[in-house]
């Protein structure tokens, strides 16, 4: 079952630049900053609050590491912006086997690994109107 917003993924060309937008208009503050290189980004996740499941919400913004990487693609396609948006589950492999059984296409056979530890699969924008999704069961120690 979905818990929650996990989070707002925001596609950036600067991501220092991004981050002091945020931290400057909104005072948010960067709780965690790391590269994934298997998906191509340099990420800040910036907490927004805690939430009745013992999780949080977050802004994360993704700066592209490489050319080649999802997210540069779509920013040369669409320009800095909102990417996508994260719902929390428990059980990211439950959840998204029966998302699955409802006839949406989800990306990854198998979760990989996302931001802080956590679980992660996407669904198919053209099966969610439009809107990329993503599937995360948050690391044990994660809030």
């Amino acid at each position: 079952m979905l818990t929650r917003i996990d989070h707002i993924g925001i596609a950036c060309f600067d991501l220092d630049r991004t981050v002091e937008f945020y931290r400057a208009t909104y005072g948010f503050e960067v709780f965690h900053i790391e590269v994934n290189e298997e998906q191509g980004v340099r990420e800040a996740m910036l907490r927004i609050n805690g939430t009745d499941d013992g999780g949080a919400s977050y802004l994360q913004l993704l700066e592209p590491t490489r050319e080649d990487s999802t997210v540069a693609k779509w920013l040369a396609k669409n320009g800095e912006g909102v990417h996508h948006i994260a719902f929390g589950t428990a059980d990211v492999d439950g959840d998204s086997e029966a998302i699955r059984d409802k006839g949406v296409r989800v990306l990854y056979d198998e979760p990989r690994r996302g931001s802080m530890g956590s679980r992660i699969t996407f669904l198919h924008p053209k099966d969610c109107h439009g809107v990329l999704t993503e599937l995360v069961t948050s690391a044990p120690s994660r809030h």
